[in-house]
């Protein structure tokens, strides 16, 4: 009996701890009670102190600072392809003729959608191409029988009307492969790009003014930039000098890069001339130095060897700009 007291009793007094508790720990009252019997609760804890990340500091990067260098070329841009950062812009969003800066983009169709080991059988229209209107020429035979990949070659070393025809009458025919050039440069927002043929010559076969195929010094630079990202156009484009053996299949062929600057300028990896009595000397061009890429365009430059000295003076100026830290994004 005694002891079912006793457990009445400590069962009475949790039940009575439980109650106080709160009371004790969360009441003003209680935290009274609590002091006298030597006991201190905080019942407003101090928030831990917060320490934020650190932001790195960006890596420096060329900078533009001052108008750029005089040139000859009506309009002409450059661009750090490392960063996207635009350096030079003049009169870069202004439309132009282009001439065979348009193979640039006959060579990625070709690149993208064909198959580079696919045979291409040079017809006469190829031959007429470049016979009929004055066009330049990777001295195709009317018969031969070469790769797509070879075509490439000839497309961009000596800027071959020929091939340009040959390579698109293979792939789909001359209609349906401007529709993908023109296709494919919306696709890369390149909004002020129009295409009438696979060529740049200044002639089309619909009727239209030669002016609808136009872009801009900015909308090359652009292109350029995306298509020196896949390696077999980078490899082409930087190539001085291709050789074809002959086979029973095709004539022997030899083709020299015409862009003087992989010659003349050291780090130069490209890219394509281009020359009409409208557009002018035009140059889209790439170079690295130093661990920096740059990519830039001279359009209607006057003479043949002033696009290659405007294409000259704007690298070097680009190369040589300074190494700041780009602005921090407002907000």
């Amino acid at each position: 009996m005694g002891r079912r007291i006793v457990g009445f009793f400590l069962l009475a007094i949790a039940v009575i701890l439980v109650i106080a508790m709160p009371i004790l720990a969360f009441t003003s009252i209680g935290d009274h009670a609590l002091q006298n019997m030597g006991i201190a609760i905080n019942t407003s804890p101090s928030p831990i102190a917060f320490t934020p990340t650190p932001v790195p500091s960006p890596s420096p990067v060329l900078t533009a600072q001052g108008a750029p260098p005089a040139i000859q070329a009506k309009y002409a841009y450059l661009l750090d392809a490392d960063t996207g950062n635009v350096l030079a812009d003049i009169n870069g969003e202004v439309p132009a003729q282009m001439a065979s800066t348009t193979k640039i983009m006959t060579a990625l169709i070709a690149i993208q959608t064909g198959n580079l080991n696919q045979v291409v059988t040079v017809h006469q229209d190829a031959y007429n191409e470049v016979v009929q209107h004055d066009g330049s020429s990777a001295g195709l035979v009317v018969g031969d029988q070469l790769t797509l990949k070879d075509l490439l070659y000839g497309l961009m070393l000596p800027s071959g009307d020929d091939a340009a025809i040959a390579i698109a009458d293979a792939l789909g025919g001359q209609s349906a492969f401007v529709q993908r050039m023109n296709l494919f440069a919306y696709r890369l927002h390149l909004f002020q790009t129009h295409y009438l043929n696979p060529d740049g010559l200044n002639y089309n076969p619909y009727g239209l003014p030669i002016a609808d195929h136009h872009t801009t010094a900015a909308n090359l630079a652009q292109l350029a930039a995306y298509a020196m990202s896949i390696p077999l156009f980078a490899k082409i484009v930087s190539t001085k000098q291709y050789v074809v053996p002959p086979t029973e299949f095709h004539h022997g062929y030899v083709w020299t890069n015409i862009n003087a600057l992989l010659t003349n300028y050291m780090g130069a990896t490209g890219i394509k001339t281009g020359f009409t009595p409208q557009a002018g000397y035009c140059l889209v061009f790439s170079a690295t130095r130093d661990g920096h890429h740059l990519i830039g365009v001279v359009l209607d430059s006057p003479t043949e060897a002033s696009r290659f000295t405007d294409a000259t003076t704007l690298l070097n100026w680009g190369f040589a700009l300074p190494l700041l830290p780009p602005p921090l994004p407002a907000g």
